[in-house]
């Protein structure tokens, strides 16, 4: 497998004379498998040099597979500019992240719109399929690949392949669910108390190549936090306690310079000690993992030559209880949720939650922690405890001003699936919302 990086930049391009060295293009990472299999890691500005690469080779038509982590501008920019896709006789597949909002065709063609280009989507000649994914595993020529939910304030995918004994993941645009600082976590390479960033650390368990967001450091996130990025110290730590091979940091700072990232990489390579090798993407970049077999181990997920993952249809509206004592957190909960094509249940104290719960039996739980009567704690403990799974499976995120470490445990030792900190940010109140939803098939992809 050969990856070669051809953007590296997060949020915005910052080409000029001082990103030289690591480059000022937003995403794209090209990865190539023994047998030539062509998969390109998202299509932001850096695409469109690999596109006048790709037509320039003389290979003839080329069938490539676009994996999209999520459609936020830095990530589609280069999308009108990649040459391939103007090609006849070249033929790709583009995959990304299908929710409850407009499908991925739409949200592409709205980029191309007369507004804001003066080419619409529907004069490409390439042969283009659209895949609208959720969470799974699917195989794409020999290699098997799996998407997994990251913590964005839009619904994002990170990306693990796996071919010929090695593994490679690409995880760009993550925040830490248990969002503290390096000084606030203890030892390094400790696993996270937080059931996501545990679930998140499985995810690049044991890769030989893990390319993560690395954009802010940890003194920088206090004015960042919500806004779906990882430090570089977390990024370490991540890589750490998976047992990570080689960590590359990656989606840069815009306002980093060169001179800068080389304080970053020292200092990212003085955390990780002797046990990761860290290294900083630069456009140009090659990094080769060689392959042993062409054999797709496939297990745990779907056999090989599955089709991406996608839900099925609904029929009905999914249901979201919200529970929470505080009148100007539910209304502000109501109003974060009021157009995502949900039907919304309220309760103010926890004995009414729990009542809701058995006899409605909500897709989804938000509750909060301290109510009057039974607390969201004893809840979750009750909806886990009742003999129906379709109550006691119920997804439950617990809403809470209690952070740190032992409130996180406590909540998750309770039942609760997932737990979000007060104040949180309306956008990743609907992303956490929307991915649950999506893990249980309550909505399916295309859903508008």
């Amino acid at each position: 497998m050969k990856i070669r990086f051809w953007g590296t930049r997060g949020s915005l391009p910052k080409p000029g004379p001082t990103t030289l060295r690591y480059g000022g293009n937003t995403s794209c990472v090209e990865v190539r498998t023994d047998d030539g299999t062509l998969l390109v890691f998202d299509c932001g500005t850096g695409s469109h040099n690999l596109g006048q690469a790709l037509q320039a080779s003389g290979e003839g038509p080329v069938r490539g597979h676009l994996l999209i982590s999520h459609t936020h501008w830095d990530h589609i920019q280069g999308f009108p500019f990649f040459r391939p896709l103007f090609v006849a006789e070249n033929e790709w597949d583009i995959y990304a992240p299908g929710g409850m909002g407009q499908a991925l065709e739409t949200t592409l063609a709205g980029q191309m719109s007369y507004t804001y280009f003066p080419v619409s989507l529907d004069q490409l000649g390439a042969t283009i399929r659209y895949h609208d994914l959720t969470e799974g595993t699917f195989e794409i020529g020999p290699a098997r690949v799996t998407a997994q939910y990251l913590n964005h304030p839009a619904l994002a995918l990170g990306y693990r392949v796996e071919v010929g004994g090695v593994s490679m993941v690409y995880s760009t645009d993550h925040e830490p669910h248990e969002a503290c600082p390096a000084s606030e976590r203890g030892s390094d390479g400790v696993e996270p108390v937080h059931a996501e960033d545990r679930r998140h650390v499985a995810f690049l368990v044991g890769a030989d190549l893990v390319i993560h967001d690395s954009q802010y450091l940890d003194r920088e996130y206090a004015e960042k936090k919500g806004w779906g990025h990882t430090t570089v110290e977390w990024s370490v730590d991540y890589a750490l306690a998976a047992r990570a091979k080689r960590l590359v940091l990656f989606h840069h700072e815009p306002l980093r310079d060169d001179d800068g990232l080389d304080l970053v990489l020292a200092m990212a390579r003085e955390r990780a000690g002797a046990s990761l090798e860290v290294i900083a993407a630069f456009e140009g970049q090659v990094i080769e993992l060689p392959e042993q077999s062409t054999e797709v181990s496939v297990g745990g997920g779907q056999k090989a030559g599955a089709a991406p993952p996608t839900a099925g249809p609904v029929d009905a509206l999914p249901t979201v209880l919200i529970a929470d004592d505080d009148m100007g957190i539910l209304l502000l909960l109501q109003t974060t949720l009021r157009n995502e094509g949900l039907r919304l249940l309220t309760a103010s104290d926890g004995e009414s939650a729990l009542r809701i719960a058995r006899q409605e039996r909500p897709d989804l739980i938000l509750i909060d922690w301290h109510m009057p009567g039974r607390d969201g704690l004893s809840v979750c403990r009750a909806v886990r405890a009742d003999p129906n799974p379709e109550i006691s499976e119920t997804p439950i995120v617990l809403i809470t001003a209690q952070a740190g470490h032992e409130n996180t445990a406590m909540g998750f030792a309770a039942g609760a699936t997932d737990y979000l900190t007060k104040p949180f940010v309306p956008p990743h109140l609907r992303t956490r919302v929307r991915s649950w939803l999506m893990r249980t098939g309550a909505v399916s992809a295309g859903q508008d």
